[in-house]
């Protein structure tokens, strides 16, 4: 207590730091927060498409398709300005689209990891099964995964874009589980 505190009377108030401040982030906040992790995610995404040529495959796709999910359960939520039970309603949603692209990468990762020998057979492209297949059947497909999936294209800091994908992912799902976790700590 300051010598002004003692004079006042007044006690002083206490800020928390650290978790206990980020408890009392309301439902937007976080998905406020979320939804610019799903934007960054996904122009890095397209600046390594189109500002350096990395074409993707149909898993980087699949991956982009599900932070998309996750992006539109945080957009929505942000614009809501959700309670305590839309909260929880949009931070599963966005752990269901946060999961998902946790699951392809990991897939990913791993078929980076085959020896040569163990990789399937490349397949037809995305856009050609999506032209002459059913949907369910191209994401069979694309689950089963090509050939082209396993390619290293590029590295940074010994790093596949796959294995950086997963960090990123893992910890864009850190936010929905906040979200539930401040959910329910008020």
């Amino acid at each position: 207590m300051t010598h002004a505190d003692n004079q006042s009377g007044q006690q002083p108030t206490r800020q928390g730091g650290g978790l206990v401040c980020l408890a009392r982030w309301s439902g937007r906040q976080w998905c406020l927060l979320g939804a610019l992790g799903c934007a960054l995610l996904l122009g890095v995404a397209f600046v390594l498409q189109f500002a350096f040529g990395l074409a993707p495959c149909s898993l980087c796709i699949f991956q982009r398709v599900a932070v998309a999910v996750a992006g539109v359960f945080f957009l929505l939520g942000a614009v809501h300005g959700p309670g305590r039970i839309g909260t929880r309603v949009y931070a599963l949603g966005a752990l269901g689209g946060s999961v998902g692209a946790i699951v392809l990468a990991g897939r990913h990762v791993w078929l980076q990891s085959l020896p040569p020998d163990q990789v399937p057979a490349c397949g037809p492209g995305l856009n050609y099964m999506l032209e002459v297949l059913p949907v369910w059947d191209v994401i069979t497909q694309v689950l089963n995964a090509s050939g082209e999936c396993a390619q290293i294209s590029a590295q940074w800091l010994g790093l596949s874009i796959p294995q950086w994908s997963l960090i990123g992912f893992c910890a864009l799902a850190l936010v929905p589980l906040a979200m539930l976790w401040s959910s329910f700590r008020r």
